[in-house]
């Protein structure tokens, strides 16, 4: 008999765990995931950036949490001997008409207490020489770290504190009563007071079968990358973004120093055909035809349908997403990007077709549900799994 049983070894979950054994060591709690390692999906194929929350609206919990969750995860890095850099951000305003764009995201990072400034042309070219830019803001506690490391680490300090993570279990259903919560996978029943769902891309099936009526559904959005070939690494000194495109909820393709040297340059971003599908060829009909036939998904379409088939067409074409490329750095060429990994966002979607915009955690009798926890949910981990764990303790 579990305290805690936590579903999903993805950052959260392990975060919460994490929290769980810091705040009360005698604590017996299970993580149960239904890959073979941690950080299979999400958290090992994200950008690495450690967000510092200016995109985010003033007293959102995305904006209070990646605030924080950027300094907690330094700390954690210092702590435990994980690399980070702390390179720092130039948000660029390529065209005059993006200028108003660009005071408007100033105005509202200073709003969430972000020692951030603007930057006109001759000090951007300074910073970043190969450029596009009339106007940029620099956010210098930006940067980037392997979220992979980082969830290895958890995840080893929870088992020398006598956690279990039970690795190869996928949970096929959930039972609950008065008195305990079972638990049953594929590998036998697990079997605890309390569980905590944290299963990313599977956390509304999760929910699902737990029989918590929500109105959301998780659709997948695969973000493409490609890569800079090695001797064009130099063209990029801090993570490079361009001012968000504001009828879009995506932040356009960017330029992302990775720990190891990479520069990566995307992401599109493209509706998944299968939830953990991170080729183009992935594609799952069950996951598929249920995203078809959510009436939440068509009513996102209709208002997005111009930037989805836009993003579609540069998914497919090399040249179109080089266009989008040289907008920022105009002497970056076709032979210079070689094919980069993937990621699949869980995105919450709901009923009425709007995007669930911040974290979404919902309690019931004997759990809580983390429903939403998109990007900035990596940087915020520790400070998400802080936040989850006050509400257990």
């Amino acid at each position: 008999m579990y305290d805690y049983i936590i579903i999903g070894g993805g950052i959260v979950g392990l975060s919460v765990g994490f929290e769980l054994l810091e705040r009360k060591p005698s604590l017996k709690i299970a993580i149960v995931e239904k890959e073979s390692h941690v950080a299979a999906h999400q958290t090992g194929h994200n950008s690495g950036v450690i967000h510092s929350g200016i995109y985010y609206k003033p007293g959102s919990e995305k904006a209070r949490l990646a605030k924080i969750g950027g300094q907690s995860m330094k700390d954690f890095c210092e702590s435990n001997d994980i690399e980070y850099d702390i390179c720092g951000k130039v948000i660029v305003a390529s065209e005059e008409e993006e200028l108003p764009l660009l005071d408007n995201l100033y105005k509202r990072g200073r709003q969430n207490g972000l020692d951030i400034h603007l930057m006109e042309k001759e000090e951007l070219l300074e910073r970043e020489p190969h450029v596009n830019g009339k106007r940029a803001i620099h956010v210098p506690m930006a940067g980037i770290v392997n979220y992979r490391q980082v969830a290895e680490k958890m995840a080893d300090i929870i088992r020398y504190k006598g956690g279990d993570i039970l690795l190869n279990h996928e949970v096929v259903a959930i039972q609950e009563d008065n008195n305990e919560v079972v638990v049953i996978t594929d590998q036998g029943d697990i079997k605890g007071q309390f569980y905590i769902n944290c299963g990313g891309l599977h956390s509304d099936r999760i929910a699902k079968k737990a029989k918590l009526l929500t109105d959301m559904k998780i659709v997948p959005f695969r973000g493409e990358y490609y890569q800079l070939v090695e001797e064009k690494r130099h063209l990029v000194k801090h993570l490079i973004y361009p001012v968000p495109n504001p009828k879009f909820p995506f932040l356009g393709v960017h330029f992302t120093r990775m720990i190891g040297g990479a520069i990566d340059v995307g992401p599109n971003a493209v509706l998944g055909f299968k939830r953990e599908g991170y080729r183009k060829t992935d594609i799952y009909l069950p996951d598929l035809f249920e995203v078809l036939a959510y009436k939440g998904f068509w009513k996102l379409a209709s208002g997005y349908m111009k930037e989805g088939i836009e993003e579609m067409i540069r998914s497919a074409s090399k040249q179109l997403f080089l266009k989008n490329v040289q907008k920022l750095m105009p002497e970056i060429q076709a032979t210079h990007l070689k094919t980069g990994p993937a990621g699949v966002r869980a995105q919450a979607l709901k009923d009425d077709g709007s995007l669930v915009d911040d974290f979404y955690i919902l309690p019931s009798k004997r759990a809580i549900h983390v429903l939403n926890a998109p990007s900035p949910a990596a940087t915020a981990s520790i400070d998400i799994g802080k936040e989850i764990v006050r509400k257990l303790i």
